[in-house]
């Protein structure tokens, strides 16, 4: 019951945020264009296109981000059998599995839909964490690949891309003339990118939530996930990512953020703070009954 509360709450919040983030392109398109819809066309259309080749490709750019190669059941037994158990339980079909060759332990489920999904690990996780904490983390990246969460995440880049074309369209072609507040204008075209990328962000922390969520519901132990999560708290601090611009790019795939944690504000993360993940998971395992 408390999974289903949750879930039922991100998914209004998801959408909440997906029509702020739409009233930013539309509002910051009429403070620069005034009523020309011709801006916002391209702008649109630029992104979308930027994005949807990110989309249709999401799986071989995130694993070739990670240096990661193919794995069969023989090399990894443990996370074969674990995938095919949920896969099934599911009803969905299985997903190629990789294993990226670094300390940093992580995970990420990349792929347009089940059917083109993979799911990838480090070496590192698959070290400090035991069969029942993969397990928790396994359940979770089916999630983001079943809610399909990689077209969510296409669609807000695309969205949050816009506001940075229709502001460079305006700093190289000009605004309309028909502009009614120039100011507005000038924070729009310089403080519009920053507040769409805020929401994209906002976006992917519940899209996680929602992971965490609907994966402890899919494996029946949200305690499993918890104290894996717990683990990689640290482990990520210890043996953080360098922030190179692939790595970067895929981050927000990952079940940890990588990096080492800096003294950016909350509303920059693209991951909610492991701390109320895992008292979200814990409060939840307490109205579970007959896993």
């Amino acid at each position: 019951m408390t999974g289903q509360v949750h879930g039922h709450h991100n998914g209004l919040k998801t959408a909440a945020l997906f029509g702020l983030l739409g009233s930013i392109v539309i509002g910051a398109s009429w403070l620069l264009f005034g009523q020309s819809s011709g801006a916002l066309f391209i702008g649109l259309l630029l992104s979308l296109t930027m994005t949807g080749v990110s989309y249709w490709s999401s799986d071989k750019i995130a694993i070739r981000a990670m240096r990661a190669r193919p794995v069969t059941e023989l090399e990894q037994p443990a996370m074969h059998r674990i995938v095919r158990e949920l896969s099934d339980r599911a009803g969905q079909p299985m997903p190629r599995l990789y294993v990226s060759p670094t300390r940093a332990p992580n995970a990420f489920a990349t792929g347009r839909n089940p059917a083109n999904a993979a799911v990838c690990c480090t070496e590192g996780i698959l070290e400090i964490l035991d069969e029942r904490e993969l397990r928790g983390v396994l359940g979770h990246e089916l999630m983001h690949v079943y809610n399909r969460d990689i077209l969510t995440s296409s669609i807000a880049a695309a969205l949050a891309q816009a506001i940075t074309f229709l502001a460079y369209i305006a700093m190289f072609f000009g605004g309309s003339s028909e502009n009614r507040n120039p100011v507005a204008g000038i924070l729009v075209l310089f403080l519009g990118p920053v507040a769409a990328a805020v929401v994209q962000l906002a976006i992917s922390r519940t899209r996680e939530y929602d992971a965490d969520e609907d994966g402890a519901t899919l494996t029946g132990d949200p305690l499993a996930l918890a104290s894996a999560l717990r683990k990689l708290a640290h482990g990520t601090q210890a043996a953080p990512l360098p922030p190179q611009r692939d790595l970067v790019n895929a981050s927000h795939m990952m079940i940890a953020s990588p990096f080492r944690a800096q003294d950016a504000a909350r509303m920059f993360a693209s991951h909610p703070p492991m701390a109320e993940r895992i008292a979200r998971l814990e409060a939840m395992a307490t109205g579970y009954r007959g896993y």
